[in-house]
């Protein structure tokens, strides 16, 4: 028999996407005044199901009752008509008009044809009161914080569009503690006025500090639903990882540690490096010779830390030292003249160019540092490409194959190319195998540590734990935008978890 109290019901939920199955048989329930967390790692297919509940795309398979009733939800528009409304980690709102004109738009009231401005602001500051809010709504939405932006989204999806279902998709992800626990204050009272709450997060300690529930989803499947009150942060971990406690209790450490120490060289030193709201001052050290490892889910902090090194972003906290110089300029480019480099995580916004040659896409950053205005004779470059295509065992009938017609591996190994060419001291590899097959990863694993071996620094960053166990001589651990532990030496895959979770 079925819960009065389901406000929505999600049942069989299959949706492939050309080569992809996104959801494969997913169930999902949300209860009225109820906050459910929704957790995944990438992949998981959170995005998918929440883009199927509210009508951006429509599901090969499975059914969806609201309130009881099946319903077929058309698109976006026809989703807030039913109740069920999104606000997103970035709000879509306009900052340049009031917040009662955000909060009432398309819904203003008028007088003799035009709007009726006093009440418009008296029902606008009605609506926000509603959430113990202290805002003058006939200011511009852009002179207020993120936070109170958000608080302003979900007033409008409250008022405006009625919503009975609020889906917070990663609204934490820019706010700081206090304005976090704002936003968790109003979260509690509109559960307690009987809404239900999808809170999609990557920060567990938010995911137990707010959540009644939680569905964990992995590769497009469902995992489970569990009351967050009876499922420890380890064993939550473990499940978004894809690993059983036993396998956890039975695994040993494949890796052989070296016995003979190595001189320790310092190449970077970061102490109390920190961007606000971004990541929470860091001390780290990478010396050559050796791989560190960082681990931590997604959301936890490493690609940040990885962009502060290398440059993308200025830290406003800390200092950072390369090669016993503290740096001052933090850009990509100064990062190359230091032989730091960083080989992204999305490597097909962030790294190779489709329509470029292999060889174009390998010579790409050693020409950038060398300066466009002392061109790379095409002799040479003929020469720098042939040397990483046989290095890295890139398969190709040419160097001027289009990088866009290999494999996903291939792919892969020409970003790697590129940032070889450079000859770093310092080589940052943030998610450097996902994606590709197991020959490729453990092609790139050996060289990471052939790499190593040859008196460069190694930054290891990756999802599976597996492979940062197997490559690093160092591991640091990161949970919501802090590191919380480093190992050395011998370290499991439980240990790693543990940390990863909170529980050490």
């Amino acid at each position: 028999m079925k819960d009065p109290n389901d406000i929505v019901e999600m049942l069989g939920i299959t949706k492939s996407f050309p080569g992809v199955l996104a959801l494969e048989d997913v169930d999902f329930v949300l209860r009225k005044g109820e906050i459910h967390a929704l957790v995944g790692e990438n992949g998981a297919g959170k995005s998918t199901l929440i883009k199927v509940l509210t009508g951006v795309e429509q599901p090969d398979k499975g059914t969806i009752e609201l309130d009881g009733k099946f319903v077929h939800v058309r698109s976006p528009q026809h989703s807030q008509e039913l109740g069920i409304s999104t606000v997103y980690q970035e709000v879509n709102l306009c900052t340049n008009i009031s917040v009662a004109e955000n909060i009432m738009l398309g819904r203003e009231p008028r007088r003799f044809g035009s709007i009726h401005w006093q009440k418009m602001n008296e029902m606008a500051q009605h609506a926000i009161d509603r959430l113990s809010i202290d805002v003058d709504v006939t200011k511009p939405l852009g002179d207020y914080s993120i936070a109170i932006q958000q608080m302003v989204a979900i007033t409008r999806a409250l008022e405006v569009l009625s919503a009975k279902v609020l889906i917070l998709d990663e609204p934490t992800s820019s706010l700081d503690i206090q304005e976090t626990n704002l936003l968790f204050d109003v979260m509690r009272k509109l559960k307690n006025e009987g809404i239900g709450i999808i809170f999609i997060t990557h920060f567990l300690d938010q995911v137990y500090q707010i959540a009644d529930r939680i569905t964990v989803l992995r590769n497009g499947k469902l995992v489970g639903a569990y009351e967050a009150s009876t499922l420890p942060r380890f064993e939550l971990v473990a499940k978004m990882l894809g690993r059983s406690l036993i396998e956890l209790d039975a695994m040993v450490k494949e890796k052989s540690q070296e016995e003979e120490a190595r001189d320790k060289q310092l190449l970077v030193e970061a102490k109390a490096l920190g961007l606000t709201r971004v990541l929470e001052p860091v001390d780290l050290e990478l010396n050559a010779n050796e791989v560190l490892g960082i681990a931590g889910l997604l959301g936890s902090g490493r690609t940040e830390m990885a962009s502060l090194i290398f440059g993308v972003a200025a830290p406003d906290n800390g200092s950072l030292i390369v090669d016993g110089e503290k740096v001052s300029k933090f850009s990509p480019f100064e990062s190359l003249k230091r032989g730091v480099a960083l080989c992204p995580e999305d490597r097909k916004a962030e790294g190779v160019v489709g329509d470029l040659t292999i060889r174009e896409n390998i010579i790409l950053a050693l020409q950038a540092r060398y300066g466009w205005f002392k061109f790379i004779p095409p002799q040479r470059q003929n020469e720098i490409a042939n040397k990483y295509i046989e290095l890295l065992g890139i398969v190709t009938p040419s160097p001027e194959q289009l990088v866009k017609n290999l494999s996903g591996g291939n792919q892969q190994k020409v970003i790697l190319a590129r940032w070889l060419a450079t000859n770093p001291k310092v080589l940052i590899l943030d998610e450097p195998t996902r994606g590709i097959d197991v020959g490729a990863k453990t092609e790139i694993q050996k060289l990471v540590m052939q790499l190593a071996e040859e008196g460069k620094s190694c930054v290891f960053i990756s999802s599976e734990l597996e492979e940062v166990v197997r490559v690093s001589d160092r591991v640091a651990v990161l949970r919501d935008r802090n590191k919380v532990a480093e190992y050395a030496g011998d370290v499991d895959e439980k240990t790693l978890i543990q940390a990863m979770a909170g529980e050490v």
